[in-house]
């Protein structure tokens, strides 16, 4: 019985065999294994899950948050034939102390209004035809009689959308006014315009248009379409609100005043009635209006029936920054800050901050059980020691939440084995690690969990992607995703990242999640994590699987040179055969006609003798030379950094400007250095150390590549060596048991251009239904789902003929669940 391959070619087909202990029992996995992880990174919040349309709503935006804000970003003054002038004001007649700018509005007659219009995010306000629309705004007037309002939804030339909504401003206290708009017609370039009659000043803040259809119809709450694809998903847990969003503190202000611009996440600045909630400057470069807060992740948590996972600083910054913030009465507080949260979370309705819960409308705790503090520290000793502090004081005082640590920024490397060995020695219960890397890394290394310690802390998969949204990428990660569903005894919690992607804020890619005004669709990713996520199964089913036939050749390619924020000088640059011979010599006393540039990459030229990088802003400069079928050389080579942030990048092994490898020395502003591994240009960290490069200082550098082993000398002494020799196996699968269907699911990775033509032995101990369900996930390597197309979606089918022993061909690049009734 063989599933036809549909729009994949099919070069060939590849046996193998899946043999099934179908009696045995591997581990148990929990209801919660596979979540989602919410940032509010290319705008996923703001303009994206946070259903308000008006965007700088309450006239906080400001060059702090983005060079090119102002106080009136997608703002502009209108006019229906009144005239009048338009401020932003911060003086003593603001609405509240947290959020301080308003409008001041100065009417000077007219046959008609004066006022303001605002375009919304991306293109402008998607209404839609027969809809309804929430407006609010908090408004006051200096006119005794008062001021008429009027409230219009215009298409950009100014006709309307829908009907005009009408309001009386009354009195020189700020008071919210509240109307309902129908649209009438269909647009994505809508304007909402609020203009005022007559004379006098009007003062407006807290500008709001919600579509009245909110996700479980909450109010201030989240976008239908984005909620409901989240919710498909039926996660398991919702990890909020970051992420480098969360722990940045030094870099923004970890004691900043509250008023203030670039403060750090702080959930409390989160809660409470809207219009007293801070905005603040967000670490991805824009504004975020704490819109979504504390209390919303929670109810989002509670209505999708995921865990909430919050995650609080930890007062040591990550995601590239290296500082430590040295005030122990600020650390203090934060840890009180913490204790609170967890009260507003599960305290009674009597107690301090489960009051405030209770007053926002949820009485009941949200039952909270896991704890994150920290994200991404490259300081493992600085982020241990308050870590600790923190742990310490929720576990006195609640000792059933989970207090979870992290392993910093990559998969493997000092930061990660020092933090991995504290966290083991401290008895920590769960460790937070984050990956990104190539889909070939994810086909490499589907055994990493199997040497885990089964007795020490367990991992949380908080962040992983393949670097890429397309169909490879998908096949790649579910490939993986079978070794962590096998380690489910080890690996408790996994959630892909980056979860939303507005396609107008892109920021970083993969997401798995992509929308703009008026559609929101599944990457690949998210179908493979939906096929996962909702075929789960209460334990693993003991399996093993055949390897596909093949060999790792030797490590091949060309030699290049780069910089990276930095100007450097090469010279004497040689590469010499196994045997002695002379494959490439440089000493630049010539031109450089030998070097292949890339347009626009650095400022290469011969300066005395030496190659020299002279740009300091330029990132990624490589130059290459020499003959891509090159194995087993030297290359030798010396360097000297000139200025800037970092210091030399030597490749190798160089197949072209995405394929290669490269001995980044003095990488990451001068605190690493590693050999990294680029395939598709998605990076892997293969050996690193903390060697640091001086400024003005020659280096002689030597790369040893004989067959996948290579070893890295620096003036002569030893740096480091790496054998490069894992299998990136195409033909993964796990088996787990879905006790309340009394179903097998055989869940099956073909990650390549060949059928796999399988024999399947589910043994003689078990009865089998004759007839299975098939769940199907196929395409192309390069395909990608967007929003006019999404090749990769699930397809259903039924199996026949199926038995204790029975052959299937899976096609090629393809997902497939097979659900067997075997009791």
């Amino acid at each position: 019985m063989t599933l036809t391959s549909g729009p994949a070619s099919v070069a060939a087909t590849t046996d193998y065999t899946i043999t099934v202990d179908s009696t045995g029992r591997g581990a148990t996995i929990d209801r919660s294994m596979y979540g989602v992880f919410f940032e509010d990174i290319n705008r996923a919040a703001d303009g994206g899950l946070y259903a308000e349309l008006v965007q700088n709503r309450s006239f906080e935006y400001d060059p702090a948050d983005n060079a090119a804000y102002t106080s009136l970003t997608s703002w502009a003054p209108t006019s229906t034939g009144g005239a009048g002038s338009v401020q932003v004001v911060d003086d003593d007649g603001r609405l509240n102390e947290r959020n301080r700018r308003y409008l001041r509005l100065d009417l000077r007659g007219g046959n008609g209004g004066y006022g303001v219009a605002n375009a919304g995010y991306n293109s402008g306000i998607r209404v839609e035809n027969g809809k309804r629309y929430d407006f609010s705004v908090w408004a006051r007037t200096d006119r005794a009689e008062g001021t008429p309002v009027t409230v219009e939804l215009t298409d950009p030339a100014g006709q309307p959308l829908a009907d005009a909504l009408r309001l009386q401003v009354k009195g020189d206290r700020w008071a919210k006014y509240t109307g309902t708009i129908r649209s009438r017609a269909t647009s994505s370039l809508g304007r909402l315009a609020v203009t005022g009659g007559g004379t006098g000043t009007l003062r407006l803040d807290m500008v709001s248009l919600f579509p009245k259809d909110t996700f479980r119809n909450r109010p201030n709450g989240m976008r239908v379409d984005l909620a409901d694809k989240i919710a498909a998903l039926k996660p398991g847990f919702l990890r909020f609100p970051g992420g480098c969003l969360v722990n940045t503190g030094s870099h923004y202000g970890y004691d900043a005043p509250n008023f203030e611009r670039k403060r750090s996440y702080q959930w409390k600045d989160t809660i409470g009635p809207v219009e007293q909630r801070a905005t603040n400057a967000n670490f991805w470069g824009y504004n975020q209006s704490y819109g979504i807060g504390y209390y919303e992740y929670f109810q989002f948590s509670e209505d999708i029936g995921a865990m909430p996972l919050p995650v609080v600083p930890a007062l040591v910054t990550g995601c590239g920054q290296n500082r430590a913030t040295e005030d122990p009465a600020l650390l203090q507080r934060h840890i009180q800050d913490t204790l609170d949260l967890i009260e507003f979370a599960n305290g009674p309705a009597t107690s301090t901050w489960g009051r405030k819960r209770a007053e926002m409308g949820h009485p009941a705790p949200f039952n909270l059980t896991h704890i994150g503090v920290g994200n991404e520290e490259n300081l493992p000793d600085a982020f241990f020691s308050r870590f600790t502090q923190f742990r310490a004081a929720i576990e006195a005082k609640y000792p059933k939440i989970t207090v979870i640590g992290n392993s910093g920024p990559d998969d493997t490397g000092a930061t990660f084995d020092r933090l991995w060995e504290l966290n083991r020695g401290a008895k920590v219960g769960m460790v937070d690690e984050h990956y990104y890397n190539s889909p070939q890394w994810f086909l490499q290394n589907n055994q990493r969990y199997d040497s885990y310690d089964r007795n020490g802390p367990k991992v949380f998969l908080g962040e992983y992607a393949s670097l890429d949204n397309r169909w490879g990428n998908a096949l790649a990660e579910a490939a993986y995703m079978t070794g962590l569903e096998r380690n489910a005894d080890v690996v408790k919690l996994a959630s892909y990242a980056p979860l939303l992607a507005n396609t107008d804020y892109v920021q970083w890619r993969p997401d798995m999640i992509w929308f703009n005004n008026q559609a929101s669709w599944g990457s690949t990713s998210y179908e493979t994590q939906k096929l996962f996520m909702t075929n789960v199964g209460e334990h693993v089913v003991p399996s093993k699987a055949s390897a596909t036939p093949g060999t790792v050749a030797p490590i091949s390619g060309a030699i290049g040179l780069s910089t990276w924020a930095t100007s450097a000088s090469y010279d004497d640059v040689k590469v010499t055969a196994a045997d002695g011979s002379t494959l490439f010599a440089d000493d630049f006393s010539g031109n450089d006609a030998k070097w292949a540039k890339v347009a626009g990459r650095g400022s290469w030229s011969i300066v005395n003798g030496a190659y020299v990088q002279s740009d300091q802003g330029a990132e990624n400069t490589l130059v290459t030379a020499g003959d891509s079928a090159w194995q087993n050389y030297d290359l030798n080579v010396r360097a000297t950094k000139l200025a800037g942030r970092e210091g030399f990048l030597v490749a190798f092994g160089v197949k072209d400007t995405g394929n290669y490898y490269w001995w980044n020395l003095g990488g990451w502003n001068n605190t690493i250095s590693a050999v990294e591994k680029s395939e598709g240009g998605a990076k892997q960290t293969l050996v690193q150390n903390n060697t640091k490069i001086d400024t003005g200082r020659q280096y002689d550098l030597k790369v040893e590549v004989r067959g996948r082993q290579v070893t890295l000398l620096l003036d002569g002494q030893k740096w480091g060596s790496f054998t490069d020799d894992k299998i990136a196996e195409p033909f993964r699968q796990v088996v787990t048991r879905d006790t309340r269907t009394g179903e097998l699911v055989v869940k099956v990775v073909n990650a390549q251009d060949s059928e796999a033509r399988t024999r399947v032995d589910l043994g003689n101990k078990v009865r089998v239904g004759a007839v299975a369900r098939a769940t199907t996930l196929q395409g192309r390597p390069d395909d990608v789902n967007t929003a006019y197309t999404q090749p990769i979606q699930p397809r259903e089918s039924r199996v026949f003929g199926v038995a204790g022993t029975f052959t299937y061909t899976f096609p090629a690049n393809s997902v497939t669940f097979l659900r067997i009734q075997a009791r």
